[in-house]
């Protein structure tokens, strides 16, 4: 009888903010896949400069990167 009182319409808008909130709390979550784009984007960038300083910003993302998420990333060889 519970079911009967409530329309189809808001049935479908509430599915449809649980699944909007769903949505914006994983993606504004920190993204394992986003970090890895990102760092691989700055590892591509690093060899076409080969700047060192560059290379020691890539080298503490990659550490940082290693402890928290899988899979591991080799570290760049500044020197």
């Amino acid at each position: 009888m519970i079911f009967q009182k409530i329309s189809l319409k808001k049935i479908i808008l509430i599915v449809s903010l649980v699944s909007i909130i769903i949505l914006l709390l994983s993606f504004t979550g920190n993204s394992c896949g986003i970090q890895h784009m990102l760092i691989l984007n700055d590892v591509f960038s690093y060899e076409d400069s080969l700047d060192p300083e560059l290379c020691e910003m890539i080298v503490e993302k990659i550490d940082f990167f290693n402890d928290s998420c899988e899979p591991q990333i080799e570290i760049l060889d500044c020197g």
